[in-house]
C-alpha cells in the first residue's frame, strides 16, 4: 500500500481516537495516569507484533547510535509530549489548545526542507497555506490567553514535529514496526518513571472495570495509529504525511457531531473542503485525479 494511502487511514484512525479519548479519559482522575496506561497497552501489543514477526534479529543487528535515535524518538515523542500536552488542558481551552497542535504540519514542513532535503514547489507552499486557513475556519479560538499553557501546547507539538524528522531518517534503515514499537515501548519506561518521581505510580492501576476497558481499546487503536503513521512516514514525504493528518479533525468532529449529539455538522462543511482540498494539493493527488478526468473525458465517445 503506498505512503499516501496509509496516511489517509492515520488520519481515519486519528480521528476516531480523539473522539473515544474524550469518554476515556473523564475516567481517570489522573491525565498521566491515563496516558501512560494506554501508552503501556500500545507498546505490549507493538511487543506482541515484534515478537510474532520475529524482528529480535533486526533489533540485535541495530547499531548503538540506532538505538539512541530509538531512544530519543521515545522521549520526545512517546513521553515528553503527552505529559505537556495533557497539562496544558487544565490551563488553557480546549480550542486553542487543538488549534495550536493543528499547526503540526507547518512546522514539520520547516524543519523537512533543512533535515530531510524535501523539496516543496510552489504549489505546494499554496497548499500550506491553504491547509492553514482550513484549520482556522475549523477551531480557531475566539479568545487567546498565550500563557504558560499555551507554551505547553506549542512545546509538544514542535516535539512531534521533531519526532517526525528523526523518524524519518531512520525508518531508511529500520523497519516501520520496530520505530513504532520503540516509541511507544521507551515512551511507556519515560511515562512511568515520571509517575514513579512524582509519587504518582498507583494511580496507574485501574481502579474499575471501565477504566481498564477504556484504556484497552484506546491503547489498541493507538497501536493501530502507530503502526499506520510510521508506515506511511517511510513511504512517503513527511511533509505530505503530517499535511493529510490535518483531516482527522473534521473526522473527529463527525464523529462527535452523528454519535453523541445526533446531528452532522454542517458547519465544518466548508473548513472541511478546504482542509481536503490542501491535502490534496500538497500530496499531487489534485493533479493526478484531474490527468484522470482528463484522461476519460478525451476516451469519450463523440
Amino acid at each position: 500500500m503506498s505512503g499516501l494511502k496509509l496516511a489517509f487511514i492515520t488520519a481515519i484512525i486519528s480521528g476516531f481516537a480523539v473522539f473515544i479519548n474524550k469518554f476515556g479519559v473523564v475516567l481517570w482522575a489522573n491525565s498521566s495516569a491515563y496516558t501512560t496506561a494506554k501508552n503501556v497497552v500500545a507498546a505490549i501489543f507493538l511487543t506482541a507484533l515484534i515478537l510474532f514477526f520475529k524482528k529480535q534479529a533486526e533489533l540485535r543487528r541495530l547499531s548503538k547510535k540506532q538505538w539512541f535515535k530509538l531512544l530519543l524518538i521515545g522521549f520526545i515523542g512517546g513521553s515528553v509530549p503527552f505529559l505537556l500536552f495533557f497539562k496544558s488542558l487544565t490551563m488553557v481551552s480546549a480550542a486553542e489548545a487543538a488549534f495550536i497542535h493543528k499547526t503540526l504540519f507547518i512546522w514539520v514542513a520547516i524543519l523537512a526542507v533543512p533535515f530531510l532535503k524535501e523539496k516543496l514547489k510552489p504549489m505546494q507552499f499554496i497548499a500550506l497555506g491553504i491547509l492553514l486557513i482550513g484549520v482556522y475556519l475549523f477551531g480557531a479560538p475566539a479568545q487567546w490567553s498565550f500563557g504558560a499553557g499555551s507554551a505547553m501546547v506549542l512545546g509538544a507539538t514542535l516535539f512531534w514535529a521533531a519526532e517526525s524528522i528523526i523518524a524519518k531518517k531512520i525508518l531508511a534503515e529500520v523497519s516501520a514496526s520496530t520505530v513504532a514499537w520503540a516509541r511507544m515501548f521507551f515512551g511507556s519506561l519515560f511515562l512511568i518513571s515520571w509517575l514513579v518521581f512524582s509519587g504518582q505510580i498507583s494511580t496507574i492501576i485501574p481502579s474499575s472495570l471501565s477504566q481498564g476497558i477504556w484504556a484497552l481499546v484506546v491503547g489498541l487503536v493507538l497501536f493501530g495509529y502507530v503502526t499506520s503513521w510510521y508506515s506511511a512516514l517511510q513511504k512517503a514525504p513527511a511533509t505530505e504525511v503530517s499535511s493529510v493528518l490535518v483531516l482527522a479533525a473534521p473526522i473527529t468532529a463527525i464523529l462527535d457531531g452523528i454519535i453523541a449529539k445526533h446531528a452532522f455538522p454542517m458547519q465544518i462543511i466548508i473548513p472541511f473542503l478546504v482542509m481536503l482540498l490542501g491535502a490534496l494539493l500538497i500530496t499531487k493527488q489534485f493533479a493526478y485525479l484531474y490527468s484522470r478526468l482528463v484522461k476519460k473525458t478525451n476516451h469519450l465517445p463523440v
